[in-house]
C-alpha cells in the first residue's frame, strides 16, 4: 500500500460506509481511512424501529461484518471523531490525538436530530426524554421503556410515526403530538393523514395533530432532572399530558459544524457540484445527508447510496464520466402493522388544474390509494395499507413513462377493461431492466442472474446484489421473482431447494 496520503473519510454511517465499501471495490490498493463517531461498526438506520419494537436485534442490522476492514485493508476508527479540518495542510484532527493526511476527504457526517429549544428542554435533556437518531438512542428508550408507563412522542413526521409505533409494540400507552393539521404532512395528503391516524389508533397509538408543545414539564433540579409530562397549546387552551417517557422526534438537521469551522461553502448542507466536490475546494467531497446538491438536500437512504457509488467510480477512475444530477425522493414507512409508501408531488387534489387524481379509500381497511397525473405522467402516489402496486407506480414515477389508458390499473394491478388478467407489477410482465430495489438500484435482470448464480431465498439474493438491505420495502417483489423463476424451471432441472413447497 502507497504511503502517499489517500482518502480520508469523515463519518461511517449509511453513506459514507457504503461509499468505503464500494471504493474497495473499484480500487483494492488506494489507502482508505474512515472515522466513525459511533463505536460499532456501521447499521441500517432505516431499520431502528424495528429494533425499538424488539422484532430485530442491534447486530440483525449490522452493514459490514467487523472483520471487513482488517481484510480489506481498510483503516478504520470506529468512536474516534474528527474534531478539526485543515484544508491548508490537508489533514484531519481527531479525538484521540492524531492528524491523519488526506489527498481526498469525503464528508460523509449525516444529520442530527433537531431539539427544539423548548422550556424544559433548553438547558439539556431530562432524565426520560430522548431523540430517536441512534442505535445509543434506540437502547436507552428500550431500557427506559421496560419501566415506563406512558409515553409521549413530539413529531408526527416519518422517524416520529416510527418511534411511536415501536413503543406501543413495547405494551407502553403512546401519544403522537404533533403541530401540523394531519400527520407526515411532507409526504401525504390531508385524506392520508387521516387513515394513517386510524391505522395508528387500531395498532395502540393516540395522536393529537394541530397541537404545539409549549414545553416539557420535570421534576427534580440539575443531574436530577426528570420528565413528568407534556405541556402543549390546543387551541388556545393550555394542557398537560402525563408521561414519564419523552421522545423528540421533530426532524433532523445536516451535521455541518466541521465544514463551516474549515470554511467550506455550506447552505444547509455542504454545497456540492455533479462531481460531489465542494464547490469551495476540489480536494473535498460530501455525501448523504450532509451535502447539498443543487439546492436540496436528501435525507433517504437511496439518494446517499447512489450518491457513494458515483463518487467511488469518480475517485477509482473506472466511471470518470459519472455524475449526479439528483434523484426523485420515494418515502417507505417501515413500522410494524403499517404499509405506507409516497412519492413525488402528493397534495393536489381534484379542484386543482392541470392535473388529474386517481384515488380510493376504504378507511375501515386503512386504505388509501392516490395518483397524481399531469400530462400523461405521474407525478406523485401515495399507498397506505396495501402496496402491492409500489413496484409500478415507483418504476412509472422515476422514469416518467407513459401510462396506460386504464387508470384503475395503476393502483390495481390487473384490473384492466376486462376485470382480469396479469398483475402489471407481476415478476412476467415487469421488464428485465425495472429497478426491483430502489435503495441499492438492483434490477430485475440482476435479481434473475443471482438467481442463476444460484441465489433461491431473499437473504441468498440480498447477499449477492443488496437488494432488501436499505429499507426493506423490495423484498415482497424479490421474493416474487423468485418464486417466479422457480416456476419456470422444468421439473428435471429444478433443484431441490426450489421444489420444496412455497
Amino acid at each position: 500500500m502507497s504511503a502517499a496520503p489517500g482518502v480520508v473519510v469523515v463519518g461511517n454511517g449509511m453513506a459514507g460506509s457504503r461509499f468505503v465499501g464500494e471504493l474497495r471495490d473499484r480500487d483494492p490498493s488506494v489507502p482508505i481511512t474512515v472515522f466513525g463517531a459511533e463505536p460499532q461498526r456501521p447499521y441500517n438506520r432505516v431499520l431502528l424501529s424495528n429494533v425499538l419494537a424488539g422484532a430485530a436485534d442491534p447486530e440483525h442490522i449490522a452493514l459490514v461484518d467487523a472483520a471487513w476492514y482488517a481484510a480489506h485493508g481498510v483503516d478504520a476508527r470506529l468512536g474516534v471523531e474528527v474534531t478539526r479540518i485543515d484544508r491548508a495542510a490537508r489533514t484531519v484532527h481527531a479525538s484521540d490525538g492524531t492528524a491523519t493526511p488526506y489527498g481526498t476527504l469525503v464528508l460523509a457526517t449525516g444529520s442530527t436530530a433537531f431539539v427544539p429549544p423548548l422550556p424544559g428542554l433548553a438547558e439539556g435533556l431530562p432524565r426520560g426524554a430522548l431523540a430517536f437518531r441512534t442505535l445509543d438512542d434506540c437502547r436507552r428508550i428500550s431500557e427506559l421503556a421496560a419501566t415506563a408507563r406512558r409515553a409521549v412522542v413530539i413529531g408526527g413526521g416519518l422517524l416520529g410515526i416510527e418511534a411511536a409505533r415501536g413503543l406501543a409494540g413495547r405494551g407502553l400507552d403512546v401519544t403522537v403530538l404533533h403541530l401540523a393539521g394531519h400527520l407526515m404532512e411532507r409526504q401525504l395528503d390531508p385524506a392520508a393523514g387521516r387513515v394513517l391516524a386510524r391505522t395508528l389508533a387500531g395498532l395502540g397509538v393516540g395522536s393529537r395533530v394541530g397541537v404545539g408543545v409549549t414545553g416539557v414539564r420535570t421534576s427534580g433540579t440539575g443531574g436530577d432532572r426528570r420528565v413528568t409530562g407534556v405541556e402543549l397549546d390546543a387551541g388556545g387552551a393550555a394542557e398537560t399530558i402525563d408521561a414519564d417517557l419523552v421522545v423528540v422526534a421533530c426532524g433532523v438537521r445536516p451535521e455541518t459544524g466541521l465544514a463551516r469551522a474549515a470554511g467550506l461553502a455550506v447552505g444547509r448542507g455542504v454545497i456540492v457540484d455533479d462531481e460531489l466536490r465542494s464547490v469551495a475546494d476540489p480536494s473535498v467531497r460530501a455525501i448523504g445527508e450532509c451535502s447539498e446538491h443543487r439546492d436540496e438536500v436528501y435525507g433517504l437512504v437511496a439518494p446517499a447510496w447512489e450518491q457513494a457509488g458515483i463518487l467511488a467510480g469518480l475517485l477509482a477512475g473506472t466511471e470518470p464520466g459519472a455524475r449526479f444530477t439528483g434523484a426523485r425522493q420515494i418515502t417507505r414507512l417501515k413500522a410494524a402493522g403499517i404499509e405506507l409508501a409516497s412519492m413525488g408531488e402528493t397534495h393536489f387534489g381534484d379542484e386543482d388544474d392541470g392535473v388529474e387524481v386517481v384515488r380510493f379509500t376504504d378507511v375501515s381497511r386503512g386504505t388509501y390509494k392516490k395518483a397524481v397525473i399531469r400530462d400523461g405522467r405521474l407525478i406523485g402516489a401515495i399507498l397506505l395499507g396495501e402496496t402491492a402496486a409500489a413496484g409500478t407506480l415507483t418504476q412509472l414515477y422515476d422514469r416518467a413513462a407513459p401510462l396506460p389508458a386504464e387508470r384503475l390499473s395503476l393502483l390495481f394491478p390487473g384490473a384492466g377493461r376486462d376485470g382480469g388478467g396479469t398483475r402489471a407489477d407481476s415478476p412476467l410482465r415487469m421488464p428485465d431492466a425495472a429497478t426491483v430495489c430502489q435503495c441499492n438500484g438492483v434490477t430485475k435482470r440482476r435479481v434473475r442472474e443471482a438467481w442463476e448464480d444460484g441465489a433461491r431465498t431473499a437473504d441468498d439474493v440480498a447477499r449477492e446484489t443488496r437488494a432488501g438491505t436499505g429499507c426493506g420495502g423490495c423484498r415482497d417483489a424479490v421474493e416474487g421473482i423468485l418464486g417466479w423463476l422457480a416456476d419456470q424451471e422444468t421439473p428435471d432441472r429444478r433443484e431441490p431447494a426450489a421444489a420444496a413447497p412455497r
